[in-house]
């Protein structure tokens, strides 16, 4: 099983350039799975930025749901950007049922875990601001904190970027 590692925040807190740095201080060629769905011009941008700040010493795959099937080495260092989007994805391709959605997120996660290295893994803390007003905000804010404890549970060392500056959890 690959050396887990947990960058969670907010958002524009900073958890993906820490998470590039450590990918890059732990391997020449990291891989990058992303796992967002472009919807909009807005979100293409900042997609795009993402992109810039990588090299071309990056592999990339994109991988909105199976993220066991992207072809990896054993030796591989991986940056799984983002939980929260993933997490999205499999909400909705299960028809907002949250613990169908949470088994096939987990069984995907060991799967992949159990092919390469390291991985570390980009996520938010979605549940800091209160409770939802409506019931599947509600269902997707829980689904998030639950995939978050199973993925910190296997972690050997979580971070917690806030306004930049990364606070280590474990």
């Amino acid at each position: 099983m690959a050396d887990i590692i947990m960058i969670t925040g907010g958002q524009r807190s900073g958890k993906s350039q820490l998470a590039e740095e450590m990918a890059l201080s732990l391997s020449p060629k990291p891989v990058y799975i992303a796992t967002a769905r472009v919807w909009d011009d807005e979100f293409r941008r900042r997609v795009e930025l993402h992109k810039l700040r990588r090299g071309p010493e990056w592999t990339t795959h994109e991988a909105p749901l199976d993220v066991a099937s992207v072809s990896l080495g054993k030796d591989d260092t991986v940056l799984f950007d983002c939980v929260t989007l993933w997490a999205t994805n499999w909400f909705f391709e299960c028809g907002e049922d949250s613990a169908k959605a949470l088994a096939a997120m987990k069984e995907q996660l060991d799967r992949l875990c159990a092919k390469c290295r390291h991985i570390i893994f980009v996520t938010n803390e979605i549940g800091l601001g209160g409770v939802a007003e409506n019931a599947m905000q509600r269902l997707f804010t829980d689904l998030q904190g639950y995939i978050n404890q199973h993925i910190a549970a296997m972690a050997s060392e979580v971070y917690m970027s806030v306004s930049g500056i990364p606070l280590k959890l474990k």
